[in-house]
């Protein structure tokens, strides 16, 4: 029997709040200090996930108590104990391969030590999760009459794994590319890429509302633990396709801008009309992060082995993980917005305030 793991966190306490209620009448800082003395734990189990293929497979998903800010502020070695302790549950279930959901698949050095010290294969999913942000980003795109052929689109964190390969994913099929990131010499390093890649060198910036003021396409990958996009920053009209966990785009960005699209990327649908995975990571059933579905995915196809693993995603992969999802039966899923269904009408709605303000 082909068998998964899958590791999670709570992204805020908010988070620990659904299994445990008690915890949104708790101070944050005293749910981080609980959190630092619990161990991993299973959050739950699915049988017979069943491939359009007639694979099938079956997975665990354990929980690693610590929050997007204990796994920046701790030493790199603290986080990497908490997260094999996951790891090694997944294992003594049955799992032959982990995949690491969030900051578990950021600290340190995306996944390598991780897979290095693991006794099972591993992958942080990051494969999957570009090719279906730039899926969804391109056809939310489509959906408010923009044409990605002739748009400028911004890669908010294009000097991580997940934005570096979105940005030389998306380089050839549209009109201009900014790059955005903290770091200018790394930056540098991504705008040759794509000039190799294309011939064209994207614009650079380290602003972020500089980085996307013009931009009709954003697609967000940072690692930071706070919003970082704001009503302002944003033009008339734009898609903001928010892969980031935490989110990158802020409420109020949703809340204030009725002219511009904002969705939560890396979203999926899996085999099987409403799959239920038997707990509430926030999806309504039959959905999954991307990074999740990678993993299935690599269940399903038997193929045990580190996949995407380190800061460097290559393109033969994001395309092998493309096709291998169409033949197993994931696909995008419908539009969602911080846990919201959009629906067909908000998007006409929107995509109508955006042309009357023109």
């Amino acid at each position: 029997m082909n068998k998964f793991g899958f590791l999670l966190h709570p992204l805020s306490t908010a988070d620990v709040a659904r299994k445990y209620p008690i915890a949104q009448y708790i101070p944050v800082s005293i749910v981080e200090a609980i959190l630092t003395r619990m161990s991993s734990q299973f959050l739950g189990h699915i049988s017979d996930l069943r491939s359009d293929t007639g694979a099938s497979a079956d997975g665990c998903f354990v929980g690693v108590p610590a929050t997007p800010r204990q796994f920046t502020e701790w030493p790199v070695e603290r986080s990497y104990e908490r997260i094999l302790q996951g790891v090694d549950m997944a294992a003594r279930w049955g799992a032959k391969l982990v995949g690491l959901g969030a900051f578990t698949a950021v600290v340190g050095d995306k996944g390598r030590t991780i897979a290095d010290r693991a006794r099972v294969a591993i992958t942080t999913g990051n494969t999957y999760t570009v090719y279906s942000a730039v899926e969804g980003a391109m056809e939310a795109a489509r959906r408010m009459g923009i044409d990605p052929a002739s748009a400028c689109v911004a890669i908010l964190g294009a000097t991580g794994s997940i934005g570096r390969a979105s940005a030389l994913l998306v380089a050839r099929e549209v009109g201009a590319l900014a790059l955005v990131g903290r770091r200018p010499d790394a930056l540098e390093v991504v705008a040759d890429e794509v000039q190799q890649e294309t011939g064209h060198r994207p614009q650079v910036y380290t602003d972020v509302a500089e980085g996307i003021r013009e931009a009709q396409i954003i697609v967000a990958v940072t690692s930071a633990i706070e919003a970082i996009i704001q009503p302002d920053h944003v033009r008339r009209g734009a898609v903001v396709c928010d892969v980031a966990r935490p989110r990158n785009a802020s409420r109020a960005l949703v809340d204030e801008r009725d002219d511009v699209l904002v969705i939560d990327g890396g979203a999926v649908a899996v085999p099987g009309e409403g799959f239920d995975f038997g707990f509430n990571f926030g999806f309504p059933p039959g959905l999954a992060y991307a990074c999740m579905a990678e993993t299935m995915i690599l269940a399903l196809e038997g193929r045990y082995e580190a996949y995407s693993i380190g800061p460097d995603i290559h393109l033969e992969q994001v395309r092998e993980m493309g096709q291998l999802a169409q033949k197993h039966g994931f696909r995008l899923a419908g539009f969602r917005c911080m846990e919201r269904t959009i629906s067909d009408e908000d998007i006409a709605r929107k995509r109508d305030v955006a042309a009357r303000r023109t």
